[in-house]
């Protein structure tokens, strides 16, 4: 806080209250900063200064195609510190149910739409490297730190995982991809708009990424055949000629693919960064993995391995 203090003595807001408004898994913090019902945020990457630049061009560029990023009103990037656009403190997981969570999520899929408008020159490139990076998470900090197995079989999980990231490149490539794109990272503004924000880390990649980051959510789940009825109706906005079973292999290796990631991502912030929060996202982001690898003849393995993982 002291820290705020000393980046804001310096600007015009020098006299504004000061709140803790939220923080998530990386190191960054956020500020609320109120005076004559005036409201902005401070993002605090001080500890993580590198990720200003990014978020800033990222920023840019979702505004240039009409996204509802926040504005940014001041920027020192040298301290680590951005003022930004106050979006609220109501998230879309909040506010989701049963009865509402259609039109919200077809809202959503706009943006997505949007999103995929945005220029995705000098984003970093999702690329099958890339992809089976994110895989080995698992392995490394799910199987053998956090469940400490011993005994899987580690020569069918390479080849399982080497799958998953080739069917994924057989999709439509080179579309903006905000890769956290879920219920937590939608803000619920007046008149039902959506602020979207955490967007600093995205990359040109896959068609299906933030559709399945959405519709999949690893905070909150609905029917399986109601986030189908979904996946076919972005196809069918976007005027996508890919046939429904086609479509849903996509939306399903996509799946995987991120799914087995933030495996190794929770326990990661688990056991690494003493963040036990993510533990209990756990089972419904394995429970995925497995609705999915259940379907298919090559994730038949992967599917019986894990399917035996008691949480």
């Amino acid at each position: 806080m002291q820290l705020i203090k000393k980046f804001l003595a310096k600007t015009i807001y020098k006299d504004y209250q000061i709140e803790v408004a939220s923080a998530d898994a990386s190191f960054r913090r956020y500020f609320r900063i109120s005076k004559d019902e005036q409201s902005f945020i401070v993002m605090d990457s001080s500890r993580e200064k590198e990720s200003l630049k990014p978020f800033v061009n990222v920023t840019k560029k979702l505004l240039e195609v009409d996204v509802d990023a926040p504005k940014i009103y001041l920027e020192n990037q040298k301290e680590g510190f951005l003022i930004l656009e106050d979006f609220g403190s109501i998230d879309l997981l909040t506010s989701l149910n049963e009865d509402n969570f259609k039109k919200y999520y077809k809202i959503a899929i706009d943006e997505i739409v949007k999103m995929q408008n945005a220029d995705v020159n000098n984003l970093p490139l999702y690329d099958e490297k890339f992809l089976k990076f994110e895989m080995s998470l698992m392995k490394e900090w799910f199987l053998d730190k956090y469940i400490e197995d011993e005994n899987y079989d580690s020569q069918m999980i390479e080849k399982t995982l080497d799958i998953i990231a080739k069917e994924v490149l057989l999709q439509p490539q080179g579309y903006f991809v905000h890769r956290d794109f879920h219920s937590r990272n939608i803000m619920l503004r007046a008149e039902d708009k959506l602020g979207i924000i955490d967007y600093q880390d995205a990359m040109n990649g896959s068609i299906t990424y933030d559709l399945v980051s959405l519709l999949r959510d690893l905070y909150i789940k609905f029917d399986s055949k109601d986030i189908e009825e979904l996946a076919l109706y972005f196809r069918d906005l976007i005027g996508c000629d890919a046939s429904d079973e086609e479509f849903m292999r996509w939306f399903d290796f996509m799946g995987m693919q991120r799914h087995i990631k933030v495996l190794g991502i929770f326990a990661r912030l688990y056991l690494r960064d003493g963040k036990d929060g993510y533990l209990k996202d756990l089972p419904l982001t394995l429970q995925y993995i497995l609705e999915s690898a259940s379907k298919y003849d090559e994730t038949s393995e992967l599917y019986g391995y894990l399917k035996t993982i008691k949480l």
